[in-house]
């Protein structure tokens, strides 16, 4: 494990946001990576309810200042960067006013999914690959936190397949469980296509429910982690029959188990 390079993104992560699965593992498995001699950088969307004073955000000049162009838009790219206390561990915050300045994280008030997270996700998978590139930071292994980085397997196989930074990069797909059940709006599919992605890829994104999101991830990633109990038993079944290297949800538990997935199956 040493000096392997393993990228970790996150829509959550603690402690800037509640303790959830998914945001004790994006901390916990990079820490692990970390005691093992790895070298880690953490991604995460920076939401309006992250006291930047708190956690000491600063922002990166030499990293910011780019236009991303998000179905024909150009949106501001603001990087941002705290470590995590004591444990000298980095985390790159992706950001812009118009879609995450709000203080909900994915959902508003109700529950519901803001109606704008396709592009949030589009923006997110853009910003990360592009600051990665910026940073001239090879991972060997890229481990995608939840539904919210689904479209980042598909962007490194298609969008940026001709990116030597990624050539030879792994990339791991962690799933949790639901947690939205409104499909997202139906030009969700356009959006994507703008970017010159062929429609084959992406028929799954015309009814871009949870389900729809996970199997775009399964199809592209290299390897799989259930990493909750309540995934829908079709997405079980996919994962298994992908033939791909997985964990199941008890060994998703042990960090220890990761380091050994990381080192022997990639």
């Amino acid at each position: 494990m040493k000096d392997k390079r393993i990228l970790i993104i996150s829509s959550e992560v603690v402690p800037y946001l509640p303790q959830t699965e998914q945001a004790i593992n994006s901390f916990q498995i990079p820490k692990a990576i970390n005691e093992q001699g790895g070298q880690t950088r953490i991604f995460m969307p920076r939401y309006g309810l992250i006291n930047e004073r708190r956690h000491q955000l600063h922002e990166v000049i030499r990293l910011s200042g780019m236009n991303l162009v998000i179905n024909d838009m150009d949106m501001p790219l603001i990087i941002k960067v705290a470590s995590i206390p004591k444990e000298r561990m980095q985390v790159y915050f992706i950001d812009n006013d118009e879609y995450f300045k709000r203080r909900g994280i994915l959902h508003d008030s109700e529950g519901d999914c803001y109606k704008d997270n396709d592009e949030r996700m589009i923006f997110f998978t853009k910003g990360v690959v592009e600051t990665v590139k910026k940073l001239n930071w090879s991972p060997d292994i890229i481990h995608l936190h939840g539904w919210f980085t689904a479209l980042f397997p598909l962007y490194l196989q298609t969008y940026y397949k001709d990116e030597p930074l990624f050539a030879d990069s792994k990339i791991i797909s962690s799933i949790y469980g639901p947690d939205f059940e409104t499909p997202f709006a139906k030009n969700f599919f356009e959006k994507v296509a703008f970017d010159k992605i062929d429609s084959t890829h992406i028929e799954g994104l015309k009814k871009a429910n949870y389900e729809a999101l996970i199997s775009l991830a399964i199809k592209n990633s290299d390897g799989l982690i259930l990493a909750a109990e309540d995934i829908p038993s079709s997405l079980v079944e996919e994962v298994q029959n992908s033939k791909k290297p997985h964990l199941d949800f008890s060994a998703s538990k042990d960090e220890e188990t990761y380091i050994d997935f990381y080192s022997n199956k990639f």
